[in-house]
């Protein structure tokens, strides 16, 4: 008994109350502990990223997926992942790329008419109200191929991807204004503004050209508005991250860039390499714009079309008084505006200083007309110390910034020194540090980047794991550290392996303003929001044959698919319409048509298109892919594309031995489970059900499968009449597939019932 109370107290100083009891002996936990090696303090990490069994996660983060081209949302603190989501990359679990709806969103991306099925994905941003994030919509950009899309949180699904006209890369994106009237893509490497247009190296700082892309969102839409979108034409130098204004510094964006040199490599030529060139210079220039006067310039007219884009060219942003630059430490990567918006915070990856410059003292030099110098191509510049408010000097490899719920503390990531630095950027004076593994990128605090941080958490997101989990070959996965920063110090968690490209950037929201919905209305597109020209209701599934061109307009529900044959001739062009009837959550069905190479994922309510052309003779089956219920896999059909001109010689199928005494069985377990299905709706009834939406979805969705029942007891009896004992056997039975399914639903809602005290009513 003195060694319980000795560790109940030890936890307890460490943070963790344990209830002592027979079923929770001191022993089991010591032995745990010393078996696994474990100390005081990993129990306190485990206990604060531990979600006990249908908990949920107080934060959600969207993270980029590097080089799948998708994005990956995984809950904090438990880091757990909830969820791919196909973005400029096929992803067959969701059917994306693979049905004829999201082949369209797909196309959106397309480059020159081509296909491009692969993407790098950087910096997800959530769409944002008065500057806080507000769970709508997360915007994500490709760097390889400069694209930018639009993810809707209401399903998680990819609605839209735009192409930028003019770029040929882009690393700076997205980025959104604090209403979302913008979304900001910067280009990386420069390259002429034409479009397939050639210009030799040599002629690098005359005709190659970096811009600043501002894409039109209309939130009504959920869609970006391309022609109301426009670019600044900016010098060659690689852009890179931006930001935009926040309360006094709304109407602004400021964005870092490299390679100001302007440098050309060619090391295969003996020219020192672009890393030599590129770095020379202690620093390179932050690009100041303002963006809302840019935006009446172009609606003026003031813009000149490349490639049917709206592009300010420099002359006139210069003349306007819209572009400046301000030097800031070499190799930057990432400009913060603090969440007031007074300040803007840039590190140098080749400066151990983090400089924190003001907005008021750029404004002023700008309204006095204060510039130490012009760029080569005319553009004002404002000296570096016209314009800092202060540096501090925190590390080895400072790069990028976010920001707490505390005023005036920052946390800055220390590439080289693979550490995290949090500090005062009112005072200028740093506050702690803390090892990562290894190599640190971003990091991200909850909501950091947005005018109201929650703080809490940060997510460090490490380039290297190296020895951090166990081997899996030469490539390994990344590692995303979770450290918490409620306290004076900060203390690292949680490792967590990303094993889904190289995710470059995560943004995190509070989980209570996502509000996805569970099921679509029946029959709805869910890339385009609206109903689906070619749903159908029960009873309305058809196939119709026009010349070369099969068209079938079908449906799924638990557990068949109808139709559950399709008959078509080589050659033929095969649609497929797909509904799934189900109401119930979590109920989604899969459907594949073997070797055909499509898939369509269909959640509750939603209607997909698959279309092939069938072009080998043969029998093919086709099936659901999600595991649905106790009889998935009968929920199955055939595919029969028969040679031309063929004439069947057999008419009838075989038939199945059933007897009177089958039937009879049959009505016997129909009636049982009846009995079963009245008993839980009677417990049902009896308590406030009514108070829990996810029971009164269950009981709708049960009773929607009993009601299915209606018409079969017909059936069956005028085939027992007949005394046709299959068909009369197996329309009996149908009566009980539907019956457990029913009875299924009821006791799951049963069960949760019981679960969360659910109360007896009169």
């Amino acid at each position: 008994m003195k060694r319980l109370s000795t560790l109940a107290a030890s936890l307890m100083a460490a943070g963790i109350g344990l209830a002592v009891t027979s079923a929770w002996s001191a022993d089991s936990l010591q032995d745990v502990m010393k078996a696994r090696g474990l100390s005081q303090q990993d129990l306190l990490a485990a206990a604060k990223t531990y979600v006990p069994t249908g908990g949920r996660d107080e934060f959600i983060a969207i993270s980029s997926g590097g080089q799948s081209g998708q994005l990956i949302v995984y809950g904090i603190p438990s880091m757990r992942i909830l969820k791919y989501i196909g973005v400029f990359t096929p992803e067959p679990w969701q059917g994306y790329g693979f049905d004829e709806e999201s082949k369209k969103v797909l196309a959106g991306g397309r480059i020159d008419g081509k296909d491009i099925t692969w993407g790098d994905t950087h910096h997800p941003a959530f769409s944002e109200t008065n500057g806080e994030s507000d769970g709508q919509f997360v915007f994500i950009n490709d760097k390889a191929n400069p694209r930018i899309a639009v993810v809707d949180l209401r399903d998680f699904e990819t609605k839209q991807i735009v192409a930028n006209p003019i770029y040929k890369s882009e690393h700076g994106g997205a980025f959104v204004t604090p209403n979302s009237e913008y979304i900001f893509e910067a280009a990386q490497y420069a390259s002429p503004l034409e479009n397939k247009k050639f210009y030799p190296l040599e002629e690098f700082n005359e005709k190659y050209r970096g811009g600043m892309t501002y894409w039109k969102f209309d939130r009504t839409k959920g869609l970006i508005d391309q022609k109301q979108s426009f670019s600044i034409e900016l010098p060659p130098y690689s852009q890179d991250l931006s930001d935009a204004g926040k309360g006094p510094s709304d109407g602004w964006s400021f964005t870092n860039s490299f390679c100001s040199e302007r440098y050309v490599g060619g090391i295969e030529d003996g020219r020192p390499p672009y890393e030599a060139g590129c770095s020379a210079k202690d620093t390179d220039y932050l690009h100041v714009i303002n963006w809302k006067k840019a935006a009446e310039l172009v609606k003026a007219g003031k813009a000149k079309q490349i490639n049917g884009h709206n592009v300010l060219m420099m002359d006139t942003a210069i003349k306007e008084g819209i572009l400046f630059l301000i030097p800031e430490p070499k190799s930057p990567h990432g400009v913060d505006v603090t969440p007031d918006g007074t300040k803007l915070i840039v590190a140098g990856k080749l400066d151990t200083h983090v400089s924190v410059y003001s907005f008021e003292k750029i404004m002023a030099a700008i309204k006095a007309g204060k510039f130490e110098s012009k760029d080569p191509y005319g553009i004002p510049v404002i000296s570096m110390k016209d314009a800092l408010h202060t540096q501090v000097s925190l590390g080895l490899g400072p790069l990028h910034t976010q920001y707490d719920s505390k005023t005036c503390v920052a946390y800055t990531s220390l590439y080289v020194d693979s550490q995290v630095a949090k500090w005062d950027y009112c005072e200028g004076k740093l506050l702690d540090k803390i090892s990562v593994h290894y190599n640190i990128g971003h990091l991200m605090t909850m909501e950091g980047d947005t005018t109201k941080p929650k703080g809490k958490y940060l997510v460090a997101l490490n380039k290297l794991a190296i020895d951090r989990f166990n081997p899996v070959g030469p490539l390994h996965p990344q590692n995303h550290q979770l450290i918490d920063i409620s306290g004076d110090k900060m203390q690292l968690l949680y490792d967590m392996p990303i094993p889904l490209g190289e995710p470059h950037y995560v943004a995190a929201i509070d989980a209570k303003k996502l509000k996805p919905a569970v099921r679509y209305k029946l029959g709805t597109n869910s890339r385009t929001d609206e109903a689906h020209p070619d749903a159908v209701r029960a009873g309305e599934e058809k196939t119709v044959r026009k010349g070369n061109k099969v068209e079938v307009w079908g449906s799924l529900i638990r557990s068949h698919i109808t139709p559950e044959k399709i008959e078509a001739e080589v050659g033929d062009e095969v649609t497929i319409h797909l509904t799934n009837l189900e109401r119930a959550q979590d109920e989604t069905h899969g459907f594949t048509v073997s070797t055909y190479n499509v898939h369509a994922s269909i959640e509750p309510g939603k209607t997909v298109t698959v279309k092939f052309k069938a072009d080998k003779e043969g029998v093919y089956p086709y099936y659901c892919t999600e595991f649905c219920s106790a009889l998935h896999l009968e929920m199955q059909g055939y595919l029969l594309v028969k040679p031309k001109g063929w004439k069947a010689t057999k008419t009838t199928l075989a038939k199945g031995n059933y007897t009177e005494a089958d039937y009879k069985a049959t009505l016997k377990k129909v009636a049982d489970t009846q009995v079963i299905i009245d008993s839980v709706v009677t417990y049902i009834t009896s308590v406030n059900y009514k108070d829990f939406p996810e029971v009164v979805a269950m009981v709708e969705d049960a009773f929607d499968q009993l009601g299915k029942t209606k018409d079969l007891k017909a059936k069956h009896e005028g085939y027992a009449a007949k005394k046709e004992w299959e068909s009369a056997n197996l329309w009996a039975e149908q009566i009980w597939q539907y019956q457990v399914k029913t009875a299924d639903l009821g006791l799951r809602a049963k069960t949760f019932l019981e679960e969360h005290g659910a109360k007896k009513v009169k």
